[in-house]
């Protein structure tokens, strides 16, 4: 049967196919290009229709033109952080409040140097590259992972001085008859003296690092993903505190109807999925 009749299911195993795949799986660099594209792949086998080496990658889910990054993490207690963050997710403490905290720095405002062309039937809408800058904010953010309700303050900078500042704006928001544990990634700014003695005068609250290079696991960052789409990729302001008032309001409209983000790995999926990857890296 040939690969014309062959329909949705992978072809039939002849020489064309061997050849193709052995190629595309075992050979990556090529004299005028990184990676195979089907005019290329074609010439090399032979192939009278270019687009038979597309069928072909096709069938066997092969997407030689696609790459995608990945980052390991070398945190060498990352066992024992994953299944300290985890754990409050699936289990929280009693007469505890579980707050992902973080911040997205240095947002910036921009304003285009023309009008949009608006959208039209059969014309999407158009904007020039260039823009001008009217400034930048930074934004703390603490996400209630229980309730899904989001703690935010701008600041212009984002120092161990405006950390602790927020740290006093969760402490008045939350009543004071809970625990807080807080999920904050390494960065300096957490790990500061002045973060160190205002933790050591307030024994309720209790600070949960996760590992290196494993943003993934704090839940706040699909909420600032979600300010992203919704407002600030496509957002026109000019100046910082329109900027301001924009994160403001989306703050508003979050917790008026507020949606938690559930976590559903557990902590031995998670190291066992990255015990896959890792002999996979090996196996390659």
């Amino acid at each position: 049967m040939s690969l014309a009749a062959a329909g949705p299911g992978p072809p039939s195993a002849d020489d064309d196919v061997e050849r193709v795949i052995t190629l595309t799986l075992e050979t990556i660099r090529q004299r005028r290009t990184t990676h195979w594209i089907t005019r290329s792949m074609a010439q090399r086998c032979g192939l009278s229709h270019p687009p038979k080496a597309d069928r072909i990658w096709r069938a066997f889910g092969l997407q030689p033109h696609r790459t995608a990054a990945f980052k390991l993490s070398s945190d060498p207690f990352f066992i024992e952080k994953v299944r300290d963050v985890v754990g409050l997710y699936l289990d929280p403490p009693d007469r505890a409040l579980v707050l992902c905290v973080d911040e997205k720095p240095q947002i910036q405002a921009l304003d285009r140097t023309r009008p949009l062309l608006p959208m039209r039937p059969g014309q999407v809408e158009r904007r020039l590259h260039d823009y001008l800058r009217h400034g930048t904010v930074s934004l703390f953010a603490a996400l209630d992972a229980w309730t899904g309700r989001v703690i935010g303050r701008c600041h212009r900078c984002h120092r161990a001085v405006e950390f602790r500042k927020f740290l006093d704006t969760i402490e008045a928001e939350v009543p004071s008859d809970l625990d807080v544990h807080l999920i904050v990634d390494n960065y300096a700014t957490h790990q500061t003296a002045l973060i160190r003695n205002w933790l050591a005068k307030r024994p309720r609250f209790h600070l949960h690092f996760t590992p290196t290079s494993a943003s993934w696991l704090n839940l706040v960052e699909r909420w600032f993903a979600l300010l992203t789409e919704k407002q600030l990729r496509r957002g026109v302001h000019q100046s910082s505190g329109e900027l301001e008032a924009t994160i403001y309001r989306y703050l508003d409209i979050t917790n008026e109807d507020p949606k938690p983000f559930v976590w559903t790995k557990t902590a031995d999926q998670i190291l066992a999925n990255v015990a896959r990857f890792c002999q996979r890296i090996l196996d390659t």
